[in-house]
């Protein structure tokens, strides 16, 4: 495998936090390398081999050691972080500061110095080995909040790159980020970019409010551009998907059309059933709609005979104390409303607290008739959009956070305020009982948005406003 210089002088450069491939310890002390499907990943492959690029991040084992190397014919450039780095850094910094600081606050920041020291330390070291690989003159695309000193960093060491960052999560309303100790730290490292990108024009708003009052930026031309230094740097809303097409294909599949049925037909036939897919993570509002379809039985507007609830869990950031408490509050709620509502052999709420594979989580879409996403907030939420892009038959309707990036677009959801229960819990019955051809409408004009607006299109038009240029031997 190459190694070494082999792999240096990339023309285009991924940074995130993980690689796309994660290093995996066997029980018998060996490792090997498991893929982790994305899609980013996938809207990123082929530009990566079209231009031979280079993807630098974390292997996602502490203190390991690993040279570069090509797997699956992607470049991998391993950035090692220690126990101490992934403690302070990524569970600390990034995870327990800066992740509820950008989500509204749902759940309190926690400021400690010793984190931010970590964050720093890190993101430099970041840098250096970007700085390592980058051909003169390459382009560099920066990815998520893990990494927002990054940018400066790297122009510290490389003026002579392009390069670009995207924030993947909510940016904060201005009064919010102000309670930062190193707010002004954190503006200067993502203004160290020439393109700063955010999912709705409201976060690129916010940013460029911060970035003239703290960082000494001067307002560039229009609104969409601030200028540091006299360099300018350019600000937009580059709205993420997915990969539409692929899911669309794979939920037409007699495989995941016979799975479904099988789910449908293992809860016992229900008339409806409501599915909820999330990580499980307090931003996501899954105590709200257990709360609004307990509510609902309690009120005898849906009867469990006919209506069943389904919550898919994904295991999350599992050795965080606050998340094993989120996981037992939810827990308990499901095992109440069963002890109330279900029979035998016919639980009123399915609960699974795992990772389902992509082809299984595509057939409960298909399996569901009301899909509830009810962030209290979202950068995106792609499960809305997963859900609308499985619905080739134009069934199913969607239940969605206004406070979600994705209720921008797909404004022919059930919008709703995942703070107001009563709301929650009138807008899932209003799904429940929608006329079929209403539903239809609405899938419809959603999954218009959906497949027109794929996470190919997403990155191309942050690499086109980036001023990527076209791999050589392409038309340019």
């Amino acid at each position: 495998m190459p190694t070494g210089d082999a792999l240096s002088d990339a023309e285009f450069v991924v940074v995130a936090n993980r690689l796309p491939v994660d290093l995996e310890k066997l029980p018998d002390g060996t490792q090997r390398w498991k893929r982790s499907p994305g899609g980013l990943v996938t809207a990123l492959e082929p530009m990566l081999r079209s231009r031979e690029g280079a993807w630098v991040g974390w292997p996602g084992l502490p203190d390991a050691d690993v040279e570069p190397l090509v797997e699956d014919g992607l470049q991998l450039h391993p950035v090692r972080l220690s126990a101490q780095d992934v403690e302070e850094y990524y569970e600390g910094f990034s995870n327990a500061t800066l992740w509820p600081l950008y989500h509204d606050v749902v759940e309190r920041p926690a400021f400690h110095r010793h984190w931010w020291q970590s964050y720093v330390r890190v993101n430099q070291r970041f840098a250096e080995v970007v700085a390592e690989v980058a051909a003169k003159g390459a382009t560099v695309w920066i990815q998520d909040y893990q990494l927002q000193l990054l940018p400066a960093a790297l122009r510290e060491l490389r003026p002579d790159l392009r390069i670009g960052f995207f924030l993947h999560i909510p940016f904060p309303p201005t009064e919010l980020f102000m309670q930062l100790p190193w707010r002004t730290r954190i503006v200067e490292g993502l203004l160290g970019a020439d393109l700063v990108g955010f999912h709705t024009p409201g976060g690129a708003r916010n940013f460029r409010w911060l970035a003239t009052r703290l960082a000494g930026a001067s307002p560039g031309q229009g609104r969409t551009e601030v200028l540091v230094d006299g360099r300018p740097v350019k600000l937009g809303a580059y709205p993420i998907s997915i990969d539409s097409s692929n899911l669309d294909r794979l939920s037409r599949t007699p495989e995941v059309l016979e799975r479904a049925k099988q789910i449908r037909a293992d809860l016992g036939d229900p008339e409806r059933v409501v599915l909820g897919v999330d990580r499980l993570d307090y931003t996501k509002g899954i105590d709200v709609r257990l709360r609004a379809f307990e509510e609902l039985l309690v009120e005898g507007r849906i009867d469990s005979e006919d209506t069943v609830m389904i919550q898919l869990a994904t295991p999350s950031r599992e050795r965080v104390e606050h998340y094993q408490k989120m996981r037992n509050d939810i827990e308990q709620s499901v095992g109440r409303i069963n002890g109330e509502y279900a029979r035998v052999g016919h639980p009123a709420v399915h609960y699974l607290h795992q990772a389902l594979p992509r082809e299984e989580l595509a057939a409960f879409f298909v399996a569901a008739d009301v899909m509830l996403v009810t962030p209290l907030r979202d950068g995106m939420n792609l499960v809305a959009k997963e859900y609308v892009a499985c619905r080739h038959d134009n069934g199913g309707v969607l239940v969605l956070s206004e406070f979600a990036g994705a209720a921008i677009e797909l404004k022919d959801a059930i919008l709703v305020n995942p703070h107001d229960t009563d709301g929650v819990k009138n807008a899932l019955f209003a799904a429940l009982t929608l006329a079929p051809d209403e539903g239809k409408r609405r899938m419809r004009a959603m999954r218009r948005q959906v497949m027109g607006h794929d996470v190919d299109r997403w990155a191309r038009s942050f690499l086109d406003a980036l001023g990527l240029p076209p791999p050589d031997g392409a038309d340019s």
